[in-house]
């Protein structure tokens, strides 16, 4: 493991470019590389052996049962279709360590798959370590994997709303300054769920768009409340920037953690759940 992520807790949930560029080369047959950026950009080029995926717009706006077992089953049956299995490492890889990224490896690790990462920094970091794209298209072999499914990893609206005003959860707001005071409405209201901590999802991210040390990380949570004895539950609009940070507090070793998988868009839009209109930063 590189020295690149030293200090974290579980550093093996990112890989560097020179890392993975030297296990493509050794046995890329026990890798599956996603590339979850949009579609004109795998074609435009992507890292050698990569398939193509776009979860980007498979959301959920509604976590009661039904709806959710639904959506699950899609996910479920697109990382099979692209070929993910139980004896193969995944990484997925964007331009940067974005929320594309996180979301699929979120989804990955809900679904129990025992090894899945992150390329830190993305295809950006490949490119700036002198590894080279590839417009070469390997079709993917599908499989009839379905994982074990870890449901203490994703919170419903239920979920949420159960654990409002509990001292031993940490609910945790990882939308951008607007949506959280309300002047950027992206719902039937405008506002943030009783007691949510706002911290941005890019506040993960050094200007390279790779993870900030973990050093940098832990202070940034732990002065805002966000502890390792917590329950924490991030949420954001739709569950990709909250699986961001998700995946920021992985690294970090917190043991109890929730992705509010329809976040904002079901809480916003459900005029039976409580909100609160904190002032400015």
């Amino acid at each position: 493991m590189s020295d690149t992520f030293k200090g974290y807790a579980h550093p093996e949930l990112l890989v560097t470019a020179a890392e993975l560029s030297h296990e493509i080369a050794e046995a890329p047959d026990r890798l599956l590389l996603l590339d979850v950026r949009p579609a004109h950009q795998f074609a435009a080029g992507h890292l050698p052996h990569a398939v193509h995926l776009d979860l980007f717009g498979l959301s959920l706006t509604d976590s009661d049962p039904a709806p959710l077992k639904s959506l699950l089953w899609v996910i479920e049956h697109l990382l099979a279709n692209r070929g993910v299995s139980a004896d193969r490492r995944v990484v997925a890889y964007e331009e940067t360590s974005g929320i594309l990224a996180a979301r699929a490896f979120w989804f990955l690790e809900f679904f129990g798959h025992p090894s899945v990462r992150v390329l830190d920094g993305g295809t950006r970091a490949w490119q700036a370590a002198g590894f080279a794209l590839t417009t070469d298209a390997d079709p993917p072999k599908a499989t009839e994997w379905t994982g074990t499914r870890r449901t203490e990893l994703l919170a419903t609206w239920k979920d949420v709303s159960d654990r409002l005003g509990r001292a031993d959860t940490a609910i945790l707001d990882t939308r951008s300054d607007g949506e959280y005071c309300g002047t950027t409405v992206r719902a039937a209201r405008g506002g943030v769920i009783p007691g949510a901590v706002h911290l941005e999802w890019t506040r993960n991210l050094g200007q390279d768009g790779a993870f900030r040390p973990a050093a940098e990380l832990r202070a940034m949570y732990e002065k805002a409340g966000i502890t390792a004895d917590r329950e924490v539950v991030p949420y954001c609009q739709g569950g990709y920037r909250a699986a961001h940070t998700y995946l920021a507090l992985r690294l970090l070793g917190y043991p109890r953690l929730r992705n509010y998988l329809a976040s904002w868009r079901e809480w916003g839009d459900r005029l039976d759940l409580p909100i609160e209109h904190p002032d400015t930063p």
